[in-house]
């Protein structure tokens, strides 16, 4: 039984950073792919970042330079921290892993979801 448990989201204004993380239990380990996705209202869930299993990173444009993603090994836990955030930030972020190193198209296992609000 794989679970994924978000947490961290919130309301801030914008400029201020928030740091998601997101806690891994059952099948989920260092090797599989991770990432965050989001949906704003109105919109379809897109990636902001995601992380291999080698360890590689990538970012969607919209995010690059402000994002971090990040995993603790020990902890079984993902981390994306959020600099200068924008109100066009707001959304639900989801947490999401794959069953292997990489994921192609859909991930396989997703969190619940946790509301990020940026206010101007």
């Amino acid at each position: 039984q794989v679970q994924l448990v978000e947490s961290g989201g919130g309301l801030v204004q914008a400029g201020e950073s928030l740091r998601l993380s997101c806690a891994a239990s059952g099948r989920i380990s260092g090797g599989n792919a991770m990432g965050w996705y989001r949906q704003a209202p109105g919109k379809q869930r897109e990636l902001v970042a995601l992380i291999t299993g080698g360890r590689s990173t990538i970012y969607a444009d919209s995010v690059k330079g402000r994002f971090t993603i990040s995993r603790d090994i020990a902890k079984n836990t993902v981390y994306l921290q959020m600099n200068s955030l924008k109100p066009e930030d707001t959304a639900v972020y989801y947490c999401a892993a794959g069953n292997g190193p990489v994921i192609f198209g859909t991930p396989r296992y997703w969190g619940q979801g946790t509301q990020v609000t940026v206010s101007s």
